[in-house]
């Protein structure tokens, strides 16, 4: 038994969140899973089903301060990773169902922690957050200024109330799981090459690649320190192209048929994190070559046992 205190993992039927935990349990610490509903399929996507079955599992509305609460309560949580998030293109589509998770949600959280004066709360800000020309001052997406909006909220609650907090700003994840988001169409080509099937990545330019399990690392570093105040910070991953992405692919999967064409994003491509390495400390950093090797490898496995049958 861990005499660590139990880490709340929201958003955790997402691909961050399935592999944050998945983590967290082979390294025996204690985790409770918090999400709205209890589809664990990308959890089997990264752990055995039976510990994917085995995870403690809390249903509730992130946006519902209350059941927030409760869980926390409930399982007598020390810390939170916080991940429950719509990604751009939810927001743009329901952008005050956007809101209420991305920016209640982040104030639920905080609540939680001022109540039951939890030690500690990690959360996923993005890239996003940031202009994606230094020219301009704000974010360029509604999802954007929504996590921009919640990092001044974790600034206040330790201004206000001592919550010590670090946020984490994903770029472009990739891997088994990201399968949903605007960045999510290099995982989707390595599926595809996987699958003998032909894919273009609709954009093109330059971006900074994380492998999302050194995403769930970095995530477990933050969650393991003891910050004074409220800090937030870049991930870096591999700093390259789309076009760089594709030939990675190619020498993963030799053959296969996948491009990129279309606009560049509307994201920052360069970042530095040598400053959360600083304060959390060092995590396994994962090559673009490596990463996506070892996804390949995955997506083989995981189309052979079923659990991927398409691209889409």
């Amino acid at each position: 038994m861990s005499d660590r205190p139990t880490l709340l993992v929201t958003g955790a039927a997402g691909c961050i969140g399935a592999w944050v935990i998945a983590k967290l349990c082979a390294s025996g610490r204690p985790v409770v899973a918090f999400d709205r509903s209890d589809d664990r399929r990308r959890l089997h996507l990264v752990m055995s089903e039976a510990a994917a079955t085995a995870v403690p599992w809390a249903r509730g509305d992130i946006a519902d301060a209350e059941a927030v609460a409760a869980a926390v309560a409930e399982h007598r949580v020390g810390g939170v990773i916080h991940l429950a998030a719509l990604q751009i293109p939810f927001c743009k589509a329901d952008p005050i169902g956007g809101a209420k998770v991305n920016v209640v949600g982040q104030v639920a959280v905080f609540e939680a922690a001022r109540r039951h004066g939890l030690e500690r709360v990690v959360y996923a800000s993005s890239v996003a957050a940031l202009p994606a020309d230094p020219r301009e001052a704000h974010p360029a997406t509604l999802y954007g200024v929504y996590k921009w909006a919640d990092e001044g909220i974790a600034r206040v609650y330790w201004q206000e109330a001592n919550i010590p907090s670090i946020g984490i700003r994903p770029h472009s994840v990739y891997g088994p799981g990201r399968d949903q988001g605007l960045t999510s169409a290099p995982t989707k080509a390595m599926v595809a090459a996987v699958l003998g099937q032909g894919y273009t990545i609709p954009f093109t330019g330059p971006l900074a690649f994380q492998y999302v399990g050194e995403v769930a690392e970095a995530f477990i570093a933050a969650a393991g320190c003891d910050p004074a105040g409220a800090f937030v910070h870049d991930l870096k991953g591999e700093v390259t192209t789309v076009e760089g992405v594709v030939a990675a692919i190619r020498r993963a999967v030799p053959g296969a048929t996948i491009a990129a064409e279309g606009p560049h994003l509307p994201l920052p491509g360069d970042f530095d994190d040598s400053a959360l390495r600083r304060l959390v400390g060092p995590w396994p950093q994962t090559t673009l070559d490596d990463g996506v090797a070892r996804s390949v490898s995955a997506f083989r496995d995981l189309v052979a046992r079923g659990l991927v049958t398409s691209a889409a």
